[in-house]
């Protein structure tokens, strides 16, 4: 059966690469929202860490008026370790997504780009033939 709806234009590389401007332009912009959010992320996840740190300062220091590591210092000093391993386990994560997301929004400005410059030489050419 024949189908009855209107044959689709033909669009012009000028149309398509505008077209795909527009969609790397909103598409750049959805990245730059989770990108900005992955940092907020990455922030908290920093400040909730630190005080772990601190502990772990403080108890060193503590250690040090000992001239041993007594069974309490040792187990706390354990768990402290862990959980400062997890937190930045954790933060780690944050910022290999933050990086995949800066590759992707290069990736997006460099075919942009590309778009941009062949929309500029159609325009550069329509003009020449028809001048």
């Amino acid at each position: 059966m024949p189908c009855l709806s209107p044959p689709l234009p033909r669009l012009g590389i000028d149309v398509l690469c505008t077209m795909a401007l527009v969609l790397a332009d909103s598409r750049i912009t959805e990245l730059l929202t989770e990108l900005h959010q992955l940092i907020k992320q990455t922030q908290e996840e920093r400040s909730r860490s630190e005080h772990n740190l601190v502990n772990i300062q403080k108890s060193h220091e503590r250690m040090q008026t000992e001239n041993k590591i007594s069974p309490y210092y040792w187990t706390k000093l354990h768990g402290l370790y862990t959980t400062a391993k997890a937190d930045a386990e954790a933060e780690c994560n944050i910022l290999w997504k933050a990086l995949d997301k800066t590759a992707e929004i290069n990736s997006l400005l460099e075919a942009r780009q590309i778009s941009a410059k062949i929309v500029d030489l159609y325009n550069d050419s329509m003009v020449w033939l028809n001048g």
